[in-house]
């Protein structure tokens, strides 16, 4: 892997393309919205975070195994770091995502915030893959050390950034939000704890799965957000349909 393909920094300039594109602006769309194609993206990005994850786990175990012949150990290692490389990236693109998404829930973020938040999954995901691809070089070990500087930036920032919007009151809108990115960064910890060999692995490893699961429920249930005002039914006229027959009917 000591090849770095062109292919995936034009990739990656079509992604942060697109995401500066998704930013919020004024004015309506036709057809599927911003706030759709953010929406289906976050659920493809949870997706491919946890399923890959549970697969990672799955080879690493083979990988170990004693009862595995050593040349299927040797295919293990290589199936984890590459399944592990789609979680990886997945997880880089997430804050980004959800920080797009959370404009369409009332949460406004200044210019600066909006450039930082569009700016922070591609360049994680650049230094993602420039250390995959070009491990054993020296560009590539200094893009792995930089990746992890950045994961721990994000596990300290996080949480200081829900406190400060808590207090100022900018997560009233959204409270659920706060609890979100609270146990994004908790998973993230847990992942770079996994990633130092510390004991205990597998309770670490549960408590990512189940914060990518809380987090999609909270994402799902949304509780604390304001209820929008139901319709009013009309009694004027009412459709109805019957198979491939649609008839109006009066109501009232």
């Amino acid at each position: 892997m000591n090849r770095f393909p062109g292919v995936w920094l034009i990739a990656v300039g079509w992604l942060w393309a697109g995401l500066a594109v998704a930013a919020p602006i004024p004015g309506a769309q036709d057809g599927v919205t911003t706030q759709e194609w953010l929406h289906f993206l976050h659920i493809f990005l949870f997706v491919f975070w946890l399923g890959p994850d549970v697969a990672t786990y799955i080879w690493s175990r083979k990988a170990v195994d004693a009862g595995t012949p050593p040349e299927m150990q040797a295919v293990s290692r290589q199936m984890m770091t590459r399944v592990e490389m789609i979680s990886r990236a997945s997880m880089s693109l997430m804050l980004t995502v959800g920080g797009l998404l959370s404009h369409y829930v009332g949460l406004e973020h200044p210019w600066w915030q909006m450039a930082g938040i569009v700016l922070l999954g591609p360049v994680w995901l650049l230094l993602i893959l420039a250390g995959f691809f070009r491990d054993g070089t020296a560009f590539g070990t200094t893009a792995v050390r930089l990746e992890a500087v950045l994961r721990w930036v994000v596990i300290v920032a996080v949480p200081l950034s829900v406190i400060w919007s808590t207090l100022s009151g900018r997560l009233d809108a959204a409270p659920y939000v706060g609890a979100k990115l609270l146990l994004f960064a908790a998973v993230l910890l847990c992942w770079q704890l996994l990633r130092t060999g510390v004991p205990r692995s597998r309770l670490y490893l549960a408590t990512v799965w189940v914060g990518l699961l809380a987090a999609a429920l909270l994402g799902l249930m949304k509780p604390g957000a304001p209820q929008p005002d139901l319709p009013v039914a009309s009694h004027k006229k009412a459709p109805q349909s019957a198979g491939l027959f649609v008839r109006q009917v009066e109501t009232g």
